[in-house]
């Protein structure tokens, strides 16, 4: 994968659950990062003492996350509506020529900002809560 453009990184979201994904309006940086945990089995018989790992068993997650301006008042207000509602809905990262992540992911922080000379701007940051699935591109 060569280099590829930052804002076809897109963020899109199922506000009502319908199997219609919107992209959230104004992004203009966004990040996804995929974690796993590890289960840590080593004993005092590990070869060498060195740490020994169970094999697919750690706690696996990801995390969603974005900035920029809301352009329209429906965006905003689905993006908010789930903040405060402590909702859980279906969302996608679209990373460019690798594929899309889709799953269930609960809003954990919406953040506004503003200078006296410019317009108002906004966090977002998502975390998993379900299982995720990746379709190539």
């Amino acid at each position: 994968m060569g280099a590829q453009r930052g804002r076809d990184l897109l963020l899109k979201l199922d506000s009502d659950r319908s199997g219609t994904f919107s992209t959230v309006a104004g992004l203009r940086a966004r990040r996804i990062s995929l974690n796993a945990g590890s289960v840590d089995i080593t004993t005092s018989d590990s070869p060498g003492r060195w740490r020994e790992i169970l094999e697919a068993a750690g706690t696996r997650s990801a995390s969603l996350s974005g900035s920029g301006l809301f352009k329209d008042a429906a965006s905003d207000a689905a993006v908010r509506g789930l903040f405060f509602d402590g909702l859980i809905r279906p969302w996608q990262a679209v990373i460019p020529d690798f594929g899309v992540v889709q799953g269930d992911f609960q809003v954990t922080a919406l953040e506004y900002a503003g200078r006296h000379d410019g317009e108002v701007t906004y966090e977002l940051a998502l975390e998993s809560a379900g299982p995720l699935t990746f379709t190539a591109t």
